[in-house]
């Protein structure tokens, strides 16, 4: 993702591209999105402990992982979605496979391996 108005809004690259990240996913947590981001874990923990101390996402731990979602209570956050959908949809296809190229669940037993990994 590049410097983009996204950006500049949040004034942070990193707020920015874990907004993004977790409109496409849904939830996320900090070690997979630094991963599949390619930046550094302890600003996307960071960044992560800020947005929930703000009330915009929420946490739960499964395991011990803690995985982070939009706040679904907090009036503004469908707002939010809006604003971050906009710009989603505004990414071009390679920004959007470069972000997003990782499998996120693991593939169903016996589901045959089709598309462009086969």
């Amino acid at each position: 993702m590049n410097d983009g108005p996204l950006d500049t809004l949040f004034g942070n690259r990193t707020v920015a591209k874990l907004l993004v990240y977790l409109y496409h996913y849904g939830e996320a947590y900090a070690r997979g999105a630094a991963r599949d981001m390619g930046v550094a874990l302890s600003p996307v923990q960071r960044q992560f402990d800020k947005l929930e101390a703000g009330g915009w996402l929420v946490s739960k731990m499964l395991g011990n992982t803690r995985v982070y979602a939009f706040n679904p209570r907090l009036p503004g956050t469908a707002k939010l979605k809006e604003l971050v959908r906009v710009f989603y949809e505004g990414m071009s296809v390679r920004e959007r496979e470069q972000l997003f190229s990782a499998r996120r669940r693991p593939r169903r037993r016996g589901k045959p391996v089709t598309g462009r990994d086969a």
